[in-house]
């Protein structure tokens, strides 16, 4: 089965886009902590009205791909996102870094939403294929952009903001360019009015409660890029050695397809299956990591990290593509981008409290007992689908 030309298209651009992400994201704790010299639950605070900006972007994003089609969407959050970047290039230090991180949160916010939906609505017989596609385009720029990163922030940390600004540029272009007529959204009227209507109720909220999962999975997830990263400073492992991390987990998501497709495959059409086998794993990864106190525990700790995402991540937008009516592909998206954001906004508050009050340990023990109860929603999340 071959991909359509349009799907290549949004797969390099978000290659791109998160190239250039992926200089800034994983040293941001590392920059507010150990540059601008506030505490790990101020990196917290930061990063969560970060991530709150940008669920407040994957909503209005999903929804204007509704309204006025996914190219337009996608350009409005590209601008943006580079206007951000430009303030950020010339105005780095507090608070101006927290204030330009905000906005670049929405602008960013606004576009992957937007993307998802293009490629879903261009490409539906691909099923999980089209998803796992972009997921992968997605990894390729974690590789990239984190190997990237930690060398440039060791010549001159300011330049990682010049990096990702050129990047959003040439991001732009492939977008004005290439995504031009793509089909899909643009349907008119409001997408969340009649959400509550009683045929697409019991999907809609069979959606929010696979999010919930979700969003659980990505608190737990993203400590790896906040509170891990600080205590990889204090452990003496280099900036170069954590960046190495994420182009690791890049790098392995992208040379491990072959590896997990057997049993993908296997699996086919059970995706409950496949995230619950993604979910054991996590718990895996972090029960090991909670003893790491070697650049060598964190490598093996990522490696498992890594494969059980790659059983979790594409899963969930494609069950989203699945339970979407017509004409709410990109509000169904926006939902799920805003709840993996959300994950992402409360876990380094979340973590840098537990860490700043109690230790560690008491961190990745919580993350554990937050992954048990997801696989409750995990369960009941289809029951009425299953029943209607």
């Amino acid at each position: 089965m071959f991909m359509p030309r349009i799907i290549w298209l949004l797969i390099i651009g978000m290659a791109v886009n998160v190239t250039g992400a992926s200089f800034i994201w994983p040293l941001n704790t590392i920059y507010i902590h150990d540059e601008l010299g506030r505490s790990l639950s101020t990196a917290g605070f930061v990063l969560m009205l970060n991530s709150g900006a940008s669920v407040a972007g994957n909503l209005i994003g999903g929804s204007l791909f509704d309204k006025i089609g996914g190219y337009l969407s996608t350009l409005t959050g590209i601008v943006i996102a580079l206007l951000s970047l430009i303030g950020m290039t010339f105005l780095h230090g507090w608070p101006w870094y927290a204030v330009w991180l905000i906005v670049l949160g929405f602008g960013s916010g606004m576009i992957f939403p937007s993307i998802y939906a293009m490629a879903g609505a261009a490409w539906p017989e691909g099923g999980r294929k089209t998803f796992n596609a972009i997921y992968l385009a997605q990894n390729i720029g974690v590789a990239i952009g984190a190997a990237a990163g930690g060398f440039v922030a060791d010549l001159k940390f300011e330049y990682i903001f010049v990096a990702n600004l050129i990047l959003y540029v040439i991001f732009f272009f492939i977008a004005a360019l290439g995504y031009r007529g793509v089909h899909g959204g643009a349907t008119g009227g409001n997408q969340l009015k009649n959400v509550g209507e009683v045929k697409d109720k019991t999907k809609f909220n069979a959606l929010l409660l696979i999010c919930v999962m979700y969003c659980l999975c990505w608190i737990g997830y993203v400590q790896w890029q906040t509170t891990i990263s600080s205590y990889t400073q204090d452990i003496g492992i280099s900036l170069k050695q954590y960046s190495f991390l994420w182009a690791l987990n890049g790098m392995l998501i992208i040379i491990g397809q072959p590896l997990i497709n057997p049993v993908i495959n296997r699996m086919a059409g059970k995706i409950k299956q496949q995230i619950a086998v993604g979910l054991a794993i996590f718990i895996v990864s972090y029960i090991l990591t909670s003893f790491a106190e070697t650049f060598t525990m964190f490598i093996i700790g990522m490696v498992i990290l890594t494969i059980g995402e790659m059983f979790v991540w594409p899963a969930v937008p494609t069950i989203a593509n699945q339970l979407a009516p017509e004409g709410r592909l990109g509000v169904y998206q926006g939902i799920v981008n805003s709840t993996a954001t959300l994950g992402r906004a409360i876990g380094p508050l979340f973590g840098g409290v537990i860490v700043d009050l109690y230790n560690m340990q008491i961190m990745f023990y919580a993350m554990i007992v937050l992954l048990v109860v997801s696989f409750f929603f995990l369960k009941i999340y289809d029951r009425r689908l299953v029943e209607d």
